[in-house]
Parts: C-alpha cells; structure tokens; sequence
C-alpha cells in the first residue's frame, strides 16, 4: 500500500516547500492539493464545515502553479490534484497544464478529477446548475484526445473543436492516471467510463463499493482497477481494514497550524504507516 498526505496549501499556512521535502523525506509516496478559485459569498458560515472551512477554501493556491514549485523542490513525490475541479477548465489549456507539469516532474503527476460541489462556484464559470457531471466527462474525453493524438478533435454536447496539434505529450503513457473522485451513485460507472483509478473519501460501506467495482471492472474485461482514499483516519486498525479491501494508497490531510505543530503531526502519520509500507 502507498501513502500520500493532502494538503490545504495558503500562503498563511507556512512554505509549501519545505513541507514538501518534509513529506518526502518521511516517506510518503504522494502530495494532494485541492483546488477552489475561489468562494462565493454567498456560500454562507450555514456550511457544514463552518465558516473557517469556507475561508480556507478561498485562500488555496493555484494546484498546477503549486505542485510544479513542489516538483522543483522534489525528486521522488508524486503529485496529486486532490481534486481538480474540471468543470471549471478549459479542456485545450487544462490538457497543456497537465502535460506540462507531467513532463517537467518526470512523469509524477496523479490526475485527480471531480465535478464540485459548490454551485455557485460553478455557475462563476459558466457551468449550469446539473450539467457538471457531463460537462466534467466532455472535457476529460477531450483532453485523452489531445494527449494521446497528434491530430485530436472532439464533438460532445459541452466541448466541441475541430482537430488541433498540441505539445507537450504526456512523459506517462498514454497519460497521467485519471483518478475519478466522489461517491455518488454514478461515480462507478463513470470511472469505468473514463477513469483509470476512484478516489472516494472514506466512508462507511466503501469496502463493499470497492468489491463491486472489482466486479464490474472484470464484467468489463477489465484488470482491477486501484483505489485511493482520501481522509484516511489516523488508525492502523482502519487501515489494515481498507488494506484487506484491497486499496492500493491511503491519503491522510494534513491538519493547517504552525509549523511545529505540523512537523508532529507529520511525525505522527509517518509512524503511523511505517509498518504497512
């Protein structure tokens, strides 16, 4: 099993680079970075997560501009967009920036995807309420098009183009893994669709999900296909449960606070997941 760390990275929250070296010299495979270009407003302190949660969330850095400063400062880190908000993107430029950062960090990139939750957020970039699940599987079709043609075109109901040359090609072939997030009740079919990995967060039943998904990955013709969990609990009991389930990566999140409290609660993970590594 692997084991990546996520992260809720602000320019209040301390050096994203040293952190990152932190992170790989204790260990763990991969880094996660979310993605919220911002907050609206109108999104109130009523959230379930709370006010700080929201305001957090307006606060994170640019995912693709972070992680390539962390490829920089890195060598053997993957790295995770935990997740990106694809609806959000135009699939022509999102295509070149995941290239990019893939052929820049050689080949480390973990394409985490998902449609959102926030609907005003959504409707700021032009994505009608209801429509970003289909407008997120349009435009990740199209960017499989691009990466992997050297003439890619695409006519789907949201993103249309006529054909079109576009470099850099992905180092990963045919292209950086596409890890579908959410647990919805589509989530499988659309990993078995256009995904090459899931990534729910954990909760209870997934054990059971996971088994289903191995089977309609094998009704499919199909190897099985990887799981990554977000939100891990801190609890070796729970992971040698998702470890039988057959999880291939356990991501934690990395709690914000001042840079000691940090480095112990990195300690403490790296600890925690010595003994399954």
């Amino acid at each position: 099993m692997r084991f990546g760390i996520h992260v809720r990275a602000t320019a209040e929250g301390g050096d994203l680079r040293d952190l990152a070296r932190r992170i790989e010299e204790a260990g763990f495979e991969s880094l996660w970075l979310p993605e919220h270009t911002h907050m609206p407003v109108s999104v109130g302190s009523e959230h379930p997560e709370g006010a700080d949660w929201l305001a957090v969330n307006a606060r994170l850095y640019d995912p693709f501009v972070a992680l390539g400063v962390v490829a920089a400062m890195t060598t053997r880190l993957r790295l995770g967009t935990g997740v990106c908000l694809v609806p959000q993107h135009n699939p022509i430029t999102l295509a070149k920036q995941v290239a990019t950062l893939d052929v820049l960090s050689g080949g480390r990139v973990l394409f985490g995807v998902g449609a959102g939750w926030n609907g005003p957020e959504l409707v700021n970039h032009g994505v009608a309420p209801g429509t970003q699940w289909a407008v997120m599987r349009d435009t990740v079709l199209a960017m499989r098009a691009i990466w992997t043609e050297e003439e890619a075109a695409y006519a789907g109901t949201y993103v249309r183009f006529d054909p079109i040359r576009q470099w850099p090609k992905p180092v990963q072939q045919p292209h950086p893994p596409i890890l579908i997030g959410g647990e919805g009740p589509h989530v499988l079919s659309r990993v078995l669709e256009y995904g090459d990995e899931w990534v729910p967060n954990d909760h209870p039943g997934v054990e059971g999900r996971i088994t289903e998904l191995y089977g309609l990955a094998a009704a499919a013709g199909r190897s099985p296909i990887p799981v990554t969990i977000y939100a891990t609990p801190v609890d070796p009991a729970r992971i040698e449960v998702l470890a039988a389930a057959g999880v291939a990566r356990c991501v934690f999140n990395l709690p914000a606070g001042e840079p000691d409290e940090v480095r112990w609660s990195l300690a403490r993970l790296a600890e925690t997941v010595r003994p399954y590594r």
